[in-house]
């Protein structure tokens, strides 16, 4: 564990750097849509990190990896405030776009950013898709990361499967590869139990942070072991299945 950690903080210093770099468009690029457990986080200082932060130092410089994910954002959200044009000014054919919501749909209590998911999510997934393969390029949906609730008894929660099911069919309809992120996360968390879990979140000590003097607790946010093991979670399943993008992949460590 403690090999895994340094490495993580290693990899964690240049991930912003690379996962930043201006768009290239002489490269295939792999660009990520989704909500915070996915995105960059500027401050470096501040353990938390979103799993597509790390996952340019898992691949070759050939591949270009724009992380567009950004924290709070729906499937709704991200369309409303402009930023999926901007994902689309950018495309090009022979692209990828890996697309990952489902926190914040789920919020009834913000309509600026709830979307059903029976009716909404599914319908904002399918313009996505239909809209990447407008440009030539290759769409791609992944289910949310768990989140870590376990029960009195110790049993895990799991509060996104009806948006993980939703996922899954929109992709199976719609023939695009499928990453099923929030089976595999919380597999996962299930095997290892709440106790261990505790280490791949925020759990912030009082009087670390000056923005937390009395610590923090988060259990939907991942540290840079947490965004490490996710970032390899998806790594595998590429590899698994042979996908393209598995050829850009150059640490042999997985």
């Amino acid at each position: 564990m403690k090999k895994l950690l340094l490495l993580c903080l290693a990899l964690t210093m240049t991930s912003m750097s690379a996962g930043s770099l201006a768009w290239d468009p002489t490269r295939v690029a792999l660009h990520l849509v989704g909500d915070s457990t996915m995105s960059n986080k500027p401050n470096l200082a501040y353990p938390e990190r979103g799993w597509g932060q790390l996952l340019p130092e898992y691949f070759s410089n050939e591949l270009e990896i724009v992380n567009h994910a950004a924290n709070g954002r729906s499937t709704r959200r991200f369309i409303d405030e402009g930023r999926w044009a901007l994902v689309l000014s950018e495309l090009k054919a022979g692209d990828y776009v890996l697309i990952q919501f489902g926190h914040n749909d789920q919020k009834v209590e913000d309509p600026t950013r709830y979307a059903s998911a029976e009716k909404d999510y599914p319908a904002f997934l399918r313009r996505y898709i239909a809209e990447v393969r407008a440009k030539d390029a290759t769409p791609m949906i992944a289910s949310s990361i768990c989140r870590r609730h376990f029960d009195e008894q110790g049993n895990l929660q799991r509060k996104l499967l009806d948006y993980a099911a939703a996922a899954r069919e929109v992709a199976r309809d719609e023939e695009v590869e499928f990453f099923d992120l929030n089976e595999q996360t919380c597999g996962f968390l299930k095997d290892i139990g709440e106790p261990a879990s505790r280490q791949y979140f925020i759990q912030v000590p009082p009087d670390l942070y000056t923005r937390y003097p009395e610590g923090k607790t988060d259990n939907t946010h991942l540290n840079v072991v947490g965004a490490s093991k996710v970032a390899q979670f998806f790594i595998r399943d590429l590899r698994k299945r042979n996908h393209p993008l598995a050829n850009y992949v150059y640490r042999d460590s997985l």
